[in-house]
């Protein structure tokens, strides 16, 4: 019904940044590990209807995809 969790297109955007420092030489041990930034908010209306659940409208609103 509700989905919170990191942007996969922002974390396969970062993992080409490391590809492109390991091809131009880089050793894979010597990149930084990177936590996701970004974060994607998703409501599912249908199902939240078909449990008999009220989302509220000010969460609605903060919600990146809302599916209906």
């Amino acid at each position: 019904m509700i989905s919170y969790g990191p942007d996969q297109i922002d974390m396969y955007r970062r993992a080409a940044g490391y590809v492109d420092r390991i091809l131009k030489g880089e050793k894979p041990a010597d990149l930084p590990v990177q936590a996701p930034t970004k974060y994607d908010l998703v409501i599912n209306l249908k199902t939240a209807k078909a449990l008999g659940l009220d989302v509220p409208v000010n969460l609605r609103q903060l919600a990146d995809q809302v599916i209906e």
